[in-house]
């Protein structure tokens, strides 16, 4: 890793919207497709101060549209492993949605293989195991195409995608997110040694409890599965539940 990653450069990377109380626990939420720091600024409201959230922040997006996408998980984990490193000098916890519980798991293998502590908890959410493959290619289709995978799984709102303006902006990051997890393939035999917690939506069609379960094979830690009424998206319709799920597990590990 980068040790002259400077804090500007950082701060490009992680975002902070709610201060902490001191030596609180520290969750660093990776987003999902096409999605960007903010979605989880509710979760740092709900878990402040308790817990120290912060997000990450891709590029291609928001305020770093002007940046290149990037269309691959492990590139993509090495940048996010070099931004967040210094944050492992207090407890430190990842959360993961969708692809970003595909980012969360290479930036905590990355972590390990640096000599940090492991974290405290890996939560990923709405994602088969690393091991489990699906023959997917929507990143191959067209503009219409994408936006008909988008609103079938309702994470964005439906009204948005009837924007060209909002189109135009989010199409390209949605686009190379779908090629990053597409083509991504797990290295056998590489597993992190802390406890993950694996969260699904029982009508989810992307997720199987089978493919979820396996997530069990890549930690040397403990495993376990929660699963929420909903679909894809069950998190935004249960963020309550699901936060307040979170925010115990984590200040038990703090307190």
């Amino acid at each position: 890793m980068n040790p002259q990653l400077t804090q500007e450069d950082r701060d490009l990377w992680i975002r902070r919207y709610h201060q902490a109380r001191e030596g609180a626990v520290r969750l660093v939420c990776f987003p999902h497709a096409g999605g960007s720091a903010s979605f989880y600024f509710p979760v740092s409201a709900q878990l402040a101060p308790n817990v120290d959230v912060s997000a990450v922040q891709y590029p291609g997006r928001q305020d770093r549209r002007a940046e290149p996408c990037v269309d691959s998980i492990q590139k993509l984990a090495d940048l996010v492993a070099e931004a967040v490193r210094p944050l492992a000098e207090r407890p430190l916890a990842f959360f993961g949605h969708s692809m970003g519980a595909m980012v969360a798991y290479e930036v905590a293998l990355r972590l390990e293989a640096d000599g940090a502590p492991a974290l405290t908890r890996l939560f990923v959410s709405g994602r088969r195991a690393p091991s489990t493959y699906r023959e997917e290619r929507v990143h191959e289709r067209d503009d219409n195409g994408v936006i008909a995978e988008l609103q079938q799984l309702s994470g964005t709102e439906s009204d948005l995608l009837d924007d060209p303006e909002v189109l135009e902006m989010i199409l390209p990051a949605v686009r190379s997110d779908y090629a990053a997890v597409e083509r991504y393939r797990h290295e056998p035999g590489r597993v992190v040694s802390c406890p993950v917690v694996a969260l699904i939506g029982d009508q989810d069609d992307k997720v199987t409890t089978d493919e979820v379960r396996a997530w069990a094979g890549h930690t040397s830690g403990t495993f376990d599965l929660r699963v929420h009424p909903g679909g894809h998206f069950y998190l935004v319709d249960r963020s309550r539940d699901v936060m307040d799920f979170v925010g115990e597990q984590l200040t038990a590990v703090g307190s």
